[in-house]
């Protein structure tokens, strides 16, 4: 998701389910944080959403089948769903089963306990969903029309999770292995939008078509989801770098059909760039997809929505937004290497950021990617730690330093250890099997990688910028004629410094706390903005 550096989702940590059963108000929902011994035992294998869509009432209506397999004896199963949504009946390996709601759980019970083995449970419910206030950072169900005057409806729950519309797991560091299946009834002449491959299009009957969208790879909660309009569908092919064919697909309003071509066009551009930073694009299986959606956009797997009303920036003559390309760079940066724990959110946030920047130097240069690495730190806020432990919920841990101040340490990085090592364990990152896919991330899974890669101890480095607020405390002092004193005084390492003085820029690797420096005027510390400074001439 691409944040907005005027907004700041404001979550309440307080809620009283009276209270906002009477408001429909999902402003105090997170997702993630310390998982439940009951979810713990869960491993989950396969979600089915089927459910019919009705956009008079804003409301849904069916069921969700679960496919799970469990490590331990229990008696009680435990999923997540919004307490707005009722539910009416669950069975469990196709025999009933007792259960109650309470808060945004479903308590499935058995006084003989459910076995350590596969367990399929089909959970029926209904009623109306939450309602997005400001889409996609505060999520919920969007019920519209476009500019025809026909219905459109866009979901989104990152911040939220799934749990806003349908019960699951809602925790980051389970997806299900084996993929979604998502069923989705709606009135006829409307299209559903959805991850993965189309399976089939039923006829209009009783004025209702039901699409059919399957993905096999396991994909994230939030990604589980789907969008509703009259929307018509441009295509093209693309030949990612490995040689595989992957369609495109852009869903867009009968409005807008003059610009889909430009955007199919930019979409390949943009994955030229990103698959030679990133290796290939990671779902060559299924497809490339865009669906226009009624706010910014988000990076639902294989459909990434985008919704800002086709405006560009000029990059050296080359139409670009900021928009698509951030979310299409979330396929390897969230979807295919994902957090295991939203207390890591910088790391597919801050480094997709920071692929921004490379778009710059791929299309402009250098310079233009030192133009946007300033931009990062100028808005960087450094008020709490991008990094505050283990077992974090989406609502502590989601701020603009996790954009921000995530790519720009990755700046840093990459000076600290060169081009040479960086861009390729950058590169293995996001292609290597022990990182990607079912194999999720840690701050020190990212940290090892690059320490093992550069041979360096980079941890504290890892840990001045991402668990502290820290940043480089310098001071100058002027000792004599032509004479001045650098203090490093929280230096995390020795690390590569330069410094300008009247004899040139010189290249340092700084380890002592003191430096005396000769010059004829003050020494300039960094003077190209490797790193987060604080610089006190006295």
């Amino acid at each position: 998701m691409k944040y907005k550096l005027s907004l700041r989702v404001v979550f309440l940590l307080f809620f009283s389910i009276h209270l906002q059963a009477q408001k429909m108000d999902i402003s105090y929902m997170s997702s993630g944080g310390k998982l439940n011994p009951l979810q713990a035992i869960m491993d989950i294998r396969h979600y089915t959403l089927s459910l019919d869509v009705n956009i008079d009432q804003q409301s849904i209506d069916g069921y969700t089948e679960i496919d799970l397999l469990l490590s331990h004896k229990t008696d009680t199963l435990l999923f997540d769903l919004v307490h707005f949504l009722k539910v009416k009946k669950i069975s469990v390996n196709n025999s009933n089963a007792n259960f109650f709601q309470q808060g945004d759980y479903i308590y499935i019970t058995s006084n003989n306990g459910f076995n350590a083995s596969k367990q399929k449970i089909k959970i029926e419910y209904g009623g109306k969903p939450p309602i997005a206030v400001r889409p996609p950072w505060k999520g919920g169900f969007t019920f519209t029309k476009d500019t025809n005057g026909n219905p459109w409806v866009a979901i989104n729950c990152q911040l939220e999770g799934g749990k806003v519309y349908y019960p699951c797991k809602d925790h980051p560091s389970d997806e299900p292995n084996e993929g979604a299946d998502l069923i989705i009834t709606v009135p006829a002449g409307l299209t559903v939008a959805g991850p993965g491959l189309l399976q089939s299009v039923s006829k209009p009957k009783n004025n209702k078509q039901t699409f059919h969208w399957k993905t096999n790879y396991t994909i994230s909660n939030y990604c589980i989801l789907f969008n509703i309009a009259k929307y018509k569908i441009y295509s093209s092919t693309y030949t990612t770098v490995n040689g595989n064919k992957v369609p495109i697909q852009f869903y867009v309003l009968e409005a807008d059909t003059a610009k889909a071509a430009h955007v199919l066009e930019i979409r390949s551009r943009d994955c030229h760039i990103l698959e030679k930073y990133f290796g290939e694009y990671p779902w060559i299986k299924e497809k490339m997809g865009i669906v226009y959606v009624p706010n910014p956009g988000m990076e639902h797997q294989t459909m990434i929505s985008y919704g800002d009303r086709f405006t560009y920036k000029n990059v050296n003559g080359q139409d670009y937004s900021d928009n698509l390309y951030h979310e299409f760079g979330h396929e390897w940066w969230a979807n295919k290497v994902t957090n295991k724990d939203w207390a890591h959110m910088w790391i597919q946030e801050g480094i997709n950021t920071y692929a921004e920047a490379l778009f710059f130097r791929e299309v402009a240069g250098e310079r233009a990617y030192d133009s946007v690495i300033n931009l990062f730190r100028s808005s960087i806020a450094n008020r709490k730690p991008i990094v505050q432990g283990d077992a974090v919920n989406t609502a502590d841990t989601y701020t603009g330093d996790i954009y921000t101040k995530g790519a720009f340490f990755m700046h840093t990085l990459r000076h600290v250890i060169g081009d040479e090592i960086f861009f390729p364990t950058l590169k293995k990152l996001a292609t290597d099997t022990s990182y990607t896919y079912n194999h999720f991330v840690t701050t020190d899974d990212v940290e090892q990688l690059f320490s093992r890669a550069s041979e360096k101890e980079l941890k504290p480095l890892f840990d001045f910028y991402l668990r502290t607020t820290e940043k480089l405390d310098i001071a100058i002092s002027r000792t004599g004629y032509n004479e001045y004193t650098v203090q490093f005084k929280n230096l995390p390492m020795e690390l590569p410094i330069d410094i300008l003085t009247d004899a040139g820029t010189a290249h340092m690797m700084i380890k002592l706390k003191k430096l005396k420096i000769k010059s004829t005027f003050p020494p300039v510390v960094d003077a190209a903005g490797f790193y987060l400074k604080k610089i006190v001439i006295e």
